[in-house]
């Protein structure tokens, strides 16, 4: 049954609008923590340190942490790949082109596969920035994440990067909740409206909340 859902048009849109739920609540929170920076060095180091011993004495220290890690991983494998699929069907299924074109359905589905991209490579590079140190500029400091962060952001090509991802990712929320609402079968003629304002709200406050903290870094704010 599962096999039989998942090889389904329906099944990977389902599968899609699941997995990309479960990222935007984690960006929700991600953001929020983030945002603690302001709070100074003491405050964001604290919130970083609290991650790691979420659960205790229960869980162990990290458990929780990479219980979650886990699941991200999950849903972006499966949002990718049940995205990738859906492209590859939808171009087979017409592999001419329409002779009239709707430009914003167009738009949208360019915005969301090259954002997806975008995204993906961002998270690699994110990753081997500020949590395995990788990448990192100015010499990665193991325990402290508030002084990792404004490394990152006090280079032009660090700022460049996430800002660019974070772009993407406004667009790619705007459009991808409003697709997910559809699949999902919350979307009617009575609370389209609602829906699409709730997407646009969300894309826009989470777009300014992560830019928030390179442009903090920039101007001063946070150093």
């Amino acid at each position: 049954m599962a096999r039989t859902v998942w090889d389904s048009t329906v099944g990977k849109k389902t599968v899609m609008a699941v997995s990309g739920l479960v990222m935007l609540l984690y960006l929700v929170a991600h953001m929020i923590g983030n945002l603690k920076i302001f709070f100074g060095t003491e405050e964001f180091n604290h919130y970083a340190h609290w991650l790691r011993t979420v659960g205790e004495p229960f869980m162990h220290y990290e458990w929780t942490l990479w219980l979650i890690r886990v699941v991200l991983v999950v849903a972006v494998v499966a949002h990718a790949v049940s995205a990738y699929q859906l492209s590859r069907r939808d171009i087979k299924a017409r592999p001419s082109k329409y002779v009239h074109k709707k430009a914003r359905a167009g738009y949208a589905t360019r915005t969301m596969r090259w954002g997806g991209v975008i995204l993906g490579l961002f998270i690699v590079w994110h990753l081997l920035d500020l949590t395995t140190g990788t990448v990192h500029s100015g010499g990665f400091e193991t325990g402290k994440p508030y002084q990792n962060v404004v490394d990152t952001f006090s280079t032009w090509y660090g700022n460049v990067v996430y800002i660019v991802a974070m772009l993407a990712l406004g667009l790619h929320i705007r459009h991808g909740f409003w697709s997910a609402a559809q699949t999902l079968g919350a979307g009617s003629r009575t609370r389209d409206r609602v829906l699409k304002t709730t997407a646009n709200v969300l894309a826009l406050l989470l777009t300014i909340g992560f830019i928030a903290v390179p442009v903090g870094v920039m101007t001063g704010v946070v150093s």
